[in-house]
Parts: structure tokens; C-alpha cells; sequence
């Protein structure tokens, strides 16, 4: 009998595929913040070039999720498993770009406090605030359409 398949690998693709999300339009795009500018000022050119080399680093690790998250998914498949159906694998990414909003804001805006969402401005933390609970809501909705395509899967199983 078919399993579903694991959902390790949509929750790390999720997780790296939430911080390139961080990382290329909050950091390269808008320039709101960079992983150290609450230390390290990124207006002056060493300041600009260390919080640089720092994104770099946090790139990395956010492709490394994507990397693991697909050998997860796809050793998966090599085990038999079935390929995962839209809602379940939606599901996971929202999921794990919710986890990743969740993580990251705590620790690196409010523990750590390297920076905030908005260092450009006096007062960011409504803007941690948010940016915490558009983590949540899309740990929920990615939850419920996690679910929804395990429930298919089980009962495409359940007919065979």
C-alpha cells in the first residue's frame, strides 16, 4: 500500500523558500533592513559591506533548507510514496515560510534584536508585530491546506 508522502520535505522548502522571500525583497528590494543594521549601521560603505557579507551567509542557509527539503522529497518519492497533491504541498511551503517568520522574528527581532523589519524607522516594533502574525496566519492557512491534501491522499488510498 502507498503512503503519503513525507511532509518534512514542503516544511524545509518552506522554510528556506519564507527566507529567500525575507531576504530578497526586505533586504535587496525594499533595503528595510539587513541581518545586522541594529549593530551595525549599514550607512557607511564598512557598515554596508558587513551587513552584505551577513545576508550572504543567511542566503546560504536559507538555500540550504531548499537543498534538504528536496532530497527529503525526493528520497520520499524513491521509497514509493505518493507525490504529494497540491493542497498538501501548498501547504507545507506556507506553512514553513510561516514557521520561518515566526522563528526568525522572535529571535532575530525581539532576543537577538539585530534588527528590526523596518530599521529605517523610530518606533518598528508594530512592524515585528505584523510581520509575526502574517507568520502565524500563514502557519494556519498552511495547516488547514496541509490537511486538506492529506485527507484527499487518504482517501485515494482508501479506494484502492
Amino acid at each position: 500500500m502507498q503512503e503519503p508522502p513525507s511532509p518534512w520535505g514542503g516544511l524545509l522548502m518552506g522554510i528556506g523558500l519564507g527566507g529567500f522571500v525575507d531576504g530578497i525583497v526586505l533586504h535587496e528590494i525594499f533595503q528595510w533592513h539587513h541581518m545586522l543594521t541594529n549593530h551595525e549601521s549599514d550607512k557607511t560603505l564598512s557598515g554596508l559591506e558587513l551587513n552584505t557579507v551577513a545576508d550572504g551567509f543567511f542566503h546560504v542557509a536559507t538555500w540550504i533548507f531548499v537543498v534538504a527539503g528536496s532530497v527529503v522529497m525526493i528520497r520520499s518519492w524513491r521509497q514509493g510514496r505518493m507525490s504529494p497533491n497540491l493542497p498538501f504541498h501548498l501547504g507545507l511551503l506556507l506553512g514553513g515560510w510561516g514557521l520561518f517568520n515566526v522563528v526568525e522574528g522572535i529571535v532575530d527581532h525581539h532576543v537577538l534584536k539585530v534588527h528590526h523589519v523596518r530599521d529605517d524607522l523610530g518606533g518598528p516594533l508594530s512592524w515585528d508585530l505584523g510581520f509575526l502574525a502574517f507568520g502565524v496566519l500563514l502557519m494556519v492557512v498552511g495547516w488547514l491546506l496541509y490537511r486538506r491534501g492529506l485527507a484527499r491522499m487518504r482517501r485515494r488510498i482508501a479506494r484502492r
